[in-house]
């Protein structure tokens, strides 16, 4: 979903920037997002149903600036993957964009009911919120 939202949000903010998603494990290598995410997100004007699963791979570090998690074992899972400090500091909890310092998680929406994908996309839409006015500051 996170993805989906900050594409979005580029766009319309006439950013041009690459955006990508990653999984800390392979369990749903290439598999689409879970169907209601992809409705959710349908609902909110934003198409995610061409995305699939993968993999964070060590080249990420390389091809990103910015390496945004969703919670504290995904932080983990990709710091542990670091070749120098460089990398570690790419890494942040998604949350502390709009929530500075909490390193809150985003929850996970897949085993509650139909308002946790809601929740989901309101955390999501504010963090990258920020993010996008932090890149027009800098563009």
């Amino acid at each position: 979903m996170a993805e989906g939202v900050l594409v979005h949000q580029a766009k319309l903010a006439g950013l041009n920037i690459e955006v990508d998603s990653a999984g800390t494990s392979n369990w749903h290598q290439g598999e689409q997002p879970d169907s209601r995410a992809i409705d959710k997100m349908h609902e909110k004007g934003i198409d995610i149903s061409y995305q699939a699963s993968r993999p964070f791979v060590v080249e990420d570090f390389d091809r990103f600036d910015w390496i945004l998690v969703m919670d504290r074992n995904n932080y983990h899972d990709v710091v542990s993957l670091k070749r120098t400090v460089d990398d570690q500091n790419k890494v942040e909890m998604i949350l502390n964009l709009s929530q500075p310092e909490t390193n809150r998680a985003v929850p996970d929406p897949y085993y509650g009911a139909e308002d946790g994908f809601e929740l989901v996309y309101q955390l999501l839409d504010e963090a990258c919120s920020v993010l996008i006015k932090e890149l027009q500051t800098r563009s």
